[in-house]
């Protein structure tokens, strides 16, 4: 037997997600919290930004306002916000939450301006909606089938014909150059205050192949309840590495987030990703050859 030792030994900032399932008891999380604030801020403020740039670059999250996140968790600065990462004051968790809750507001003075620029009009925004066309009556919505936003996102929405607004991601590549070649047809939108749909998500796992590894990840998905709508599997045996694209459906960040910590933990995988402009039409359908 073999034992390992580490100069600067102390507990893993993983301890603390309570996806993971390390930590069971309050007193044992709050003797790590504690253990966390005793290290250095800059050390803190570091690790901090770089778990919280981890996760959103996993989940393909972009174009957040730090500042305004930060005070929306309760800090002064996104340093504040990184820090108390680090220290293990502030979960993942929360700040997804609070993320996707500031997405679905309306108050940016860009958007505003535009809006009082408009004749008033009748809004779509009702109870029973989704999202909310700004500016005018009730239309027709769907999410784009090339960059599937998902709550907590922002969004723009495009004007079709005959088919009511198409909603893409704001940084969708298809609609960045929509806005060029039709910029007529570009309109703001907004979550809705029920929007509580399920939307359709492409994840790629990225894993050391082995027996047993789709029955994994599939009963994995069953016991959390997660509705898998195409499966496409890819192995390269010269390198021993399979890649799973899964399309999946989630009701926000926060829940996708939690499904990512999860399927970490399986065996052999090494990474899991939200794909961007992922393709529906090239995966196999579930059930198919």
């Amino acid at each position: 037997m073999e034992i390992l030792t580490a100069t600067k030994g102390g507990p893993s900032r993983d301890w603390l997600n309570p996806s993971l399932g390390y930590v069971r008891t309050s007193r044992a999380r709050a003797k790590i919290q504690a253990w966390f604030k005793h290290q250095a801020r800059d050390q803190n403020l570091d690790e901090g930004r770089a778990l919280f740039e981890r996760e959103m670059r996993r989940l393909d999250v972009e174009g957040l306002d730090l500042p305004k996140l930060a005070k929306a968790v309760n800090y002064l600065n996104a340093e504040d916000m990184y820090a108390a990462i680090g220290a293990g004051d502030l979960r993942i968790g929360q700040v997804l939450h609070q993320a996707q809750q500031l997405f679905g507001e309306t108050d940016d003075q860009d958007q505003l301006n535009r809006l009082l620029a408009k004749p008033k009009r009748q809004s779509s925004k009702a109870t029973k909606s989704d999202i909310t066309v700004l500016g005018v009556g009730n239309l027709k919505t769907s999410m784009a089938n090339c960059c599937r936003p998902v709550p907590g996102e922002p969004i723009i929405g495009f004007i079709t014909q005959g088919r009511g607004v198409t909603v893409h991601r704001q940084d969708c590549s298809n609609i960045l150059q929509l806005r060029l070649d039709e910029p007529q047809r570009i309109i703001e939108v907004e979550w809705g205050e029920r929007a509580q749909t399920r939307y359709p998500v492409t994840i790629e796992i990225q894993a050391w192949d082995r027996s047993g590894l789709l029955r994994d990840v599939t009963g994995l998905l069953g016991n959390e309840k997660v509705n898998v709508l195409a499966v496409n599997t890819l192995t390269d045996t010269d390198e021993g590495i399979a890649r799973l694209r899964i399309t999946l459906e989630v009701d926000g960040l926060e829940s996708l987030g939690r499904l990512f910590s999860r399927i970490q933990q399986l065996p052999n995988v090494t990474e899991v990703r939200r794909l961007r402009n992922a393709d529906p039409e090239q995966q196999v359908r579930k059930g198919g050859a």
